[in-house]
């Protein structure tokens, strides 16, 4: 089986850039009528292996002595004095392929090498340093903008392992707090009501697997996140009895629509201990969820007055605004605010894809 060799894109330019500088001289000496096609195929060839190796060596050294690393100040004297020898290089090996070709060409050449060396020498001597002025600021000007590619890539990796940590670190806050506060509510239960007490265990124990199941740090289907509202909510039940009236509203396909974990659960959390929790006749709570425009809409309204310092303190709520700002990076909204009748609402918006 045959293998292809693929020229790399630093051979493709190098072989582009010096065959296109050597046809563009012999283009030049057609258009004046002093061309010879022999010596114009001799030059090309010759041109082309004399700028290739020149600014070959050149980028092995650079590298070896990793010059592509340099800031500019470093870099600048490097640059100017390499621009010079490779120039007087150029010089001295151009002049000597002149010389030699027209020895070959025209036999009857009498002029000695060094009256032909001083006739030329300046006129190759500034096209060598164009040239390699060219060559060694295009180089280095690509490794700068592929060193500036790398760092911004390197620190949009590291943003977003830092926005991953974050999340990570505010979800894992949500499990202790969140099972602590259930479990406060099964102390109250185990005297006052045995049985309620042991279905309050039993719910736990299925809240905590499922929790334990999931990476909380990652976004959930809604199902799932519905379903541990509900758990929730029967859980609260059994403390509050008749004293809590819930209602859950859907008109999404849950399993198809993802939202962070603990989002709708902090809210009806914060609903029950902020609102139902402090009133005597207890209240209502209910959850809806629905599609509107290019956003998931979750409201959960509750009896119970809402004061600046609920509405801005607190594991639960501030935990969920920090948390949608970083997985949506400022495409979701969080609002709670005060209605009429003694109700609050509490609305999240996020995006629907």
């Amino acid at each position: 089986m045959k293998t292809k060799t693929i020229l790399s894109t630093y051979w493709k330019i190098q072989l582009i850039g010096w065959i296109t500088a050597s046809l563009y001289w012999g283009l030049s000496a057609f258009l004046t009528g002093n061309f010879i096609w022999k010596m114009g195929v001799i030059d090309l060839i010759l041109d082309v292996s004399i700028g290739i190796t020149l600014t070959h060596i050149y980028r092995n050294f650079a590298l070896k002595n990793g010059w592509n690393k340099l800031n500019l100040k470093m870099l600048l004297p490097r640059i100017i004095f390499s621009i010079l020898i490779l120039s007087l290089l150029y010089m001295v090996l151009i002049v000597g392929k002149l010389y030699v070709v027209r020895l070959l060409i025209f036999k009857n050449e009498t002029v000695s090498f060094l009256a032909f060396f001083q006739s030329v020498q300046l006129q190759v001597f500034i096209t060598g340093t164009r040239l390699m002025s060219i060559w060694v600021l295009a180089y280095h000007l690509y490794h700068y903008s592929r060193l500036e590619l790398e760092t911004v890539k390197e620190n949009a990796r590291l943003s977003i392992i830092i926005k991953e940590a974050q999340l990570n670190n505010l979800s894992a806050q949500l499990n202790p707090h969140f099972f602590f506060n259930s479990l406060n509510n099964i102390k109250f239960l185990v005297i006052e009501n045995p049985d309620a007490a042991r279905r309050a265990i039993d719910l736990l124990s299925e809240l905590l697997r499922n929790s334990l199941n999931s990476n909380i740090g990652k976004l959930i289907s809604l199902d799932d996140e519905i379903n541990l509202v509900r758990d929730y909510l029967e859980l609260e039940k059994i403390r509050f009895e008749d004293r809590l009236q819930i209602k859950i509203e859907t008109s999404v396909d849950l399993s198809k629509r993802l939202i962070l974990p603990f989002s709708i659960q902090s809210l009806v959390e914060n609903a029950i201990k902020h609102g139902i929790e402090k009133r005597k006749s207890g209240g209502f709570i209910t959850v809806k969820v629905e599609l509107e425009n290019d956003f998931i809409k979750i409201t959960v309204q509750n009896s119970g007055k809402l004061s600046n310092e609920i509405k801005n303190s607190g594991i639960g709520l501030s935990n969920l605004k920090e948390r949608l700002l970083l997985q949506y990076n400022g495409n979701a909204s969080f609002e709670i605010i005060q209605m009429e009748d003694e109700t609050v609402l509490a609305t999240i918006l996020t995006p629907s894809k």
